[in-house]
């Protein structure tokens, strides 16, 4: 298989693994609405976030869609899009290579780009997440005006789509809703109740290719007229099969009653259109739709530089997700992955590494909890709800020996180990108790940095009888399995047993690498 060379590819193919493992510190006054929704906006390095979520997240995530820098030579205030080629190919790889990590079995990573890298970044997946794993060049047109100017108008981009696991992803991909053009051929003859999908029909022909002696038989129509298949042709289904539809009034005989007899299928009955790798503008929005979405949010002084329509991504996630669904945009930018996201109802992780993190993202996903109307939210008849955590990177967990830093405090390393073991976040910072909760039945506790007062032998850091006995007095009516962290136990591994309690010591079990 053909692979890219550049100057610096053999370090930057191991680029992922030297960078630090950074704790998640909540900012808890950016967070808004409900906080408990799993939804996470993270200002930072990208790199350095997919590194610290990784231990967390890897093989959950359904759908990441990202927009990176399109290396095209423009100088903008957000991202640094003047970077050479070697750079992008450098600043790309490793980025890939962790989002990999985060595809579950049925996942997808779709990424955005235009004709200047689009190529290249094609030999780059095709290497990082296998040729076979090539699902399909999606070709957006972006734009529906022409523009006199040079020699071909730029009119269109490209979203290359990259699956873990082919078989498993024809499982759970989904065809897209029937837009009203498609929809127009099912009507209501009554002319009530027009717009209702289960009321609205169509007569679908009740033929099939070839003969079957099942299913040649004669039909009698309303008006006496006896109807046999066209040459060449069978009927659609069995003769009982038939007349359970014709008991079911679901039988259309034509206005007469003198056609041959279709079946009648219901709107309400379609599940949606296989879509195509062509996705027009009226389709999937456009740029001048996307820069009007971006200016009714942010107004016209402090809009987007280059967002996307709102459209662009639900298209994506009808065809990639679920409802409840996690979904992953590591190049937020001005945060409308994250918006489509909570206006679909999907869980979502973002990061975006500038400013945009505060001054874009964070504001417009609390219009969005608010209920703010633009985009797809009357399609999606969204109304509001839902909320986020914001978070900001930490220290590095370890330091160059493979010690916990000294000056990580004890709501920080807690938080990190209630993540680590419940996969959510911890919503007790202000609690300094050894015992961090329980959820599903599973307790977490930690010894750690003189919780109790004590640092010696006996005392606060590790896990004797006293020191267990204050944990359950915190714990109260809890007397569940219990996951308890510290700097080493004095306990027999009967008595753990016993007391049904599994020890880890830290640092050495804290999950800091993947």
């Amino acid at each position: 298989m053909p692979t890219l060379r550049w100057l610096t590819r053999d370090e930057d193919v191991r680029a992922a693994e030297k960078v630090p493992y950074r704790l998640l510190e909540e900012d808890a006054a950016l967070g808004y609405g409900d906080r408990d929704t799993g939804n996470m906006l993270i200002q930072g390095d990208n790199l350095e976030a997919l590194k610290s979520l990784l231990p967390f997240y890897a093989g959950q995530v359904k759908c990441i869609y990202i927009d990176p820098p399109y290396n095209t030579g423009s100088a903008f205030e957000h991202y640094d899009d003047n970077l050479e080629h070697s750079k992008w190919l450098a600043m790309m790889w490793p980025r890939l290579e962790l989002l990999r990590e985060f595809l579950a079995e049925d996942g997808s990573i779709w990424v955005s780009m235009d004709d200047r890298e689009a190529h290249y970044l094609k030999v780059m997946m095709d290497e990082i997440f296998g040729r076979k794993n090539f699902l399909a060049n999606v070709v957006w047109q972006k734009r529906y005006s022409r523009e006199n100017r040079g020699v071909l108008g730029d009119a269109h981009e490209h979203i290359q789509v990259y699956l873990r696991d082919e078989t498993e992803f024809r499982k759970t991909a989904n065809r897209i809703p029937l837009d009203e053009k498609q929809a127009k051929v099912y009507r209501n003859p009554d002319n009530k109740d027009e717009k209702d999908p289960a009321k609205r029909w169509r007569g679908l022909p009740m033929t099939a290719q070839g003969f079957r002696p099942n299913q040649m038989y004669e039909i009698i129509g309303p008006n006496g007229k006896i109807h046999l298949p066209p040459e060449g042709r069978c009927w659609s289904m069995i003769e009982s099969e038939f007349r359970k539809k014709e008991a079911a009034g679901r039988i259309y005989w034509g206005k007469n009653g003198d056609a041959a007899p279709s079946v009648i299928r219901f709107l309400s009955e379609v599940d949606g259109v296989v879509p195509w790798t062509w996705w027009p503008h009226d389709d999937a929005g456009h740029t001048d739709e996307s820069k009007k979405e971006s200016i009714k949010i942010f107004g016209a002084d402090n809009s987007a530089d280059t967002p996307k329509p709102e459209r662009l991504i639900e298209r994506i996630f009808q065809i990639a997700t679920k409802p409840n669904d996690l979904v992953l945009d590591s190049f937020l930018g001005s945060g409308t992955t994250a918006a489509v996201a909570q206006k679909m109802n999907r869980r979502f992780i973002g990061i975006e590494m500038g400013d945009h993190a505060v001054t874009h993202c964070q504001p417009r996903l609390s219009k969005v909890t608010d209920g703010e109307q633009g985009g797809i939210s009357k399609a999606q008849d969204w109304q509001g709800g839902g909320g986020f955590r914001f978070y900001r990177l930490g220290s590095p967990v370890f330091d160059d020996m493979g010690q916990l830093q000294p000056d990580i405090r004890f709501a920080t390393l807690a938080a990190h180990i209630w993540f680590s073991e419940m996969n959510g976040p911890w919503t007790q910072p202000d609690t300094l108790s050894p015992f961090l909760g329980a959820l599903g039945g599973q307790g977490v506790a930690l010894l750690y940095n003189g919780i109790l007062g004590d640092k010696s032998v006996n005392g606060g850091n590790v896990l004797t009888r006293a020191t267990l006995r204050l944990i359950r007095d915190a714990a109260g009516d809890f007397d569940g399995p219990l996951t308890i962290y510290g700097e080493r136990t004095v306990l027999a591994d009967t008595s753990l047993e016993q007391e049904g309690i599994t020890f880890k010591q830290t640092p050495y079990d804290v999950r800091a690498r993947k």
